[in-house]
C-alpha cells in the first residue's frame, strides 16, 4: 500500500508539473492576547503603526548628552556591525539556494598525451600506443523540480533571512536601550557620589567641632571616635560611588564602538525635576506585531516547515537533465571542426531504493526542528507579555515609592536638624546625631536609586513594547534605519 501511495502521488505530481511536500504553513497559534494589560492603569486605547521605523524613541527623554550618544551606537557598535554581517550572509545563502533555479553549466578544456598498453585488450595495430586527446567540452546539468526540493530550500533561505533582519533589529533595540539604562545609571551615581561628596565634608566638619569639644571637655572621647567612624564610612562609600561610576563609563563607551582609556563624560547629577516620559502601551493584541525578536521567532517556524518539504522530497526520485556538447580530437589542426563535434543529451532519474532509514531519520529530524522552533516562539511572546507587565508595574510602582520616599528625605532632615540642636544644648548623645545623619544620607541615597529605576523602567518598557512607537518614518525591510549600510 505505501508504494501504492508512493506511486499515485508521483503521477499525480508529474500531472501537475511541480508539486510541494511541505506542509501548508500557518503562524503557530498562541494564547489570546488579553483586552489590556494587568498592571497597567488608565491606559489608553492606540493604533500603532507597525510598519514603522524603531525611531529615535530616547529623544522622549529630553537629554542632549543622550540623544548624541545614540547616534554613535550604530555606526561604531561593534555586536551591531557583527549582526549586520549575519544578515549579509543570510542574504547570500538565499542566493545561493536560488542558484538551483537554473541548470548549472560547466566548460572544461583539456589536453593529454596517453599511451595503452600493448598488452592491453583494448590495443589494437590500427590504432597507434601513443596518441594526444585534445577536448573542449561544456556540460550542462539541471534539477527538474518536481517535488518542490529547490523551492523549499529557498523558502527556507528567504525565511531565515528575515529572521536575521528582524534578528539585527532587535540587538539594535537593546542595544540602544542598553546605553540609555546605562546612561541613566551613570548620572544617578553622579547624584550619589556628589551627595556622598557633600556628606564627607560635612562629616569632616562635625569631627572638627567634636574634636574641639573634647578638648575643651564639653565631650567624651567615644563622640570622636563615632565622628571618625562616620566620617571613614561615607569616605568609603564616596570611592565605591566612583569605582561604580568609572566601570559605567567604561561600559558606554564599549556600547559606542571607543576605548574607555579614551572616553570620558563630564560629571551631571540628575535634578529631581528628570521624570520618566509618559509611555502609551497600547493594546496587548498590538504587541506581536511591533517587536523584532517575535519576528525573528515566527520567521524560523516558517523556515523549519520549508525544511520539513525537502526532508520530504529526499523519498522520491531526482529527474536530471544533462547534456553535453563540444569537440574532441587527436591533433590540434582538426581540432575546432564540423568532424571533431560531440554531444549527447537526456534525462536520468534517481531513486534511492534502500537507506538504511537516513531520510526517514532526517524527516523526524525536521519535524522535531519544527516542533523546536514553535515553542520557542511561544515562549518568545510569552516573554514579551512578561516584559511589558513587568516595567509597567515598575513604573507605577515605583512612581509611589517615589512620592513616599521624597517624604522620607524631609522628614530626614527635619529630624536630623533636631537631633544637631538638642545635641549642642546637651540633651541628646552624639550617638542619636550620628542615627540621624545615617537616616538622612541613605533617604537621599535611596531617592536618587528610584529616581534611575524609574527612568531605566521607562527605557526598558520601550524596549519591551518594540521601541519607536511614535516613529513616523517607515521601516527599510527590516533594518532599522540606524543600522550601517555597508560592511565596516
Amino acid at each position: 500500500m505505501r508504494v501504492r501511495a508512493r506511486l499515485v502521488a508521483i503521477m499525480l505530481c508529474g500531472a501537475a508539473d511541480a508539486c510541494s511536500f511541505a506542509p501548508r504553513y500557518a503562524k503557530p497559534a498562541v494564547e489570546k492576547a488579553p483586552p489590556a494589560y494587568l498592571e497597567s492603569d488608565g491606559w489608553k486605547q492606540a493604533q500603532p503603526a507597525d510598519t514603522q521605523g524603531r525611531g529615535p524613541w530616547w529623544t522622549a527623554f529630553g537629554d542632549p548628552t543622550l540623544d548624541s550618544l545614540e547616534t554613535r551606537v550604530a555606526a561604531a557598535n561593534q555586536n551591531i556591525r557583527a549582526a549586520f554581517a549575519r544578515l549579509q550572509q543570510a542574504r547570500a545563502e538565499t542566493r545561493v539556494a536560488r542558484a538551483d533555479y537554473f541548470p548549472t553549466l560547466t566548460v572544461g578544456p583539456s589536453a593529454t598525451r596517453s599511451r595503452t598498453s600493448v598488452n592491453s585488450p583494448l590495443f589494437t595495430n590500427a590504432r597507434p600506443a601513443t596518441y594526444n586527446d585534445f577536448v573542449l567540452d561544456a556540460d550542462l546539468s539541471y534539477e527538474i523540480d518536481v517535488w518542490g526540493r529547490v523551492r523549499n530550500a529557498v523558502a527556507s533561505a528567504r525565511a531565515s533571512e528575515q529572521a536575521s533582519a528582524a534578528d539585527l533589529a532587535t540587538l539594535d533595540l537593546s542595544t540602544h536601550a542598553e546605553l540609555a539604562a546605562d546612561y541613566f545609571t551613570l548620572r544617578g551615581e553622579d547624584t550619589q557620589r556628589e551627595l556622598l561628596d557633600r556628606t564627607v565634608d560635612d562629616y569632616t566638619r562635625a569631627l572638627e567641632l567634636t574634636q574641639h569639644l573634647y578638648d575643651g571637655g564639653a565631650a567624651a572621647l567615644a563622640d570622636v571616635d563615632q565622628a571618625r567612624a562616620q566620617l571613614e564610612t561615607a569616605r568609603t562609600q564616596a570611592t565605591d560611588a566612583r569605582l561604580r561610576r568609572a566601570q559605567t563609563q567604561h561600559a558606554i563607551a564599549v556600547l559606542i564602538g571607543e576605548s574607555p582609556s579614551t572616553f570620558q563624560l563630564d560629571p551631571q547629577p540628575l535634578k529631581i525635576d528628570v521624570l520618566p516620559p509618559r509611555i502609551d502601551p497600547g493594546l496587548p493584541s498590538a504587541l506581536l506585531e511591533r517587536r523584532p525578536d517575535v519576528a525573528a521567532a515566527e520567521r524560523r517556524v516558517a523556515a523549519a516547515n520549508a525544511q520539513i518539504g525537502v526532508a520530504r522530497a529526499a523519498y522520491f526520485p531526482v529527474f536530471d537533465l544533462f547534456g553535453r556538447g563540444g569537440f574532441e580530437s587527436t591533433r590540434t589542426s582538426n581540432w575546432i571542426t564540423a568532424p571533431s563535434r560531440l554531444w549527447s543529451v537526456g534525462p536520468s532519474a534517481l531513486l534511492t531504493v534502500f537507506d538504511g532509514g537516513r531520510y526517514r531519520a532526517q524527516s523526524a529530524a525536521a519535524h522535531a526542528a519544527y516542533d523546536e522552533q514553535v515553542a520557542n516562539y511561544r515562549n518568545t511572546v510569552l516573554t514579551a507579555y512578561q516584559e511589558v507587565e513587568d516595567n509597567l508595574a515598575a513604573l507605577r510602582d515605583l512612581e509611589n515609592e517615589s512620592a513616599s520616599q521624597a517624604a522620607a528625605v524631609t522628614a530626614s532632615a527635619g529630624a536630623l536638624s533636631q537631633a544637631q540642636y538638642q545635641y549642642q544644648g546637651g540633651i541628646v548623645t552624639y550617638l542619636q546625631v550620628v542615627a540621624t545623619e545615617n537616616a538622612a544620607l541613605s533617604a537621599q541615597l535611596a531617592a536618587a536609586d528610584i529616581q534611575v529605576r524609574r527612568l531605566t523602567a521607562a527605557v526598558l518598557l520601550v524596549k519591551a513594547l518594540g521601541g519607536g512607537w511614535h516613529a513616523t518614518e517607515a521601516a527599510t525591510s527590516g533594518v532599522p534605519s540606524s543600522a550601517p549600510t555597508a560592511s565596516p
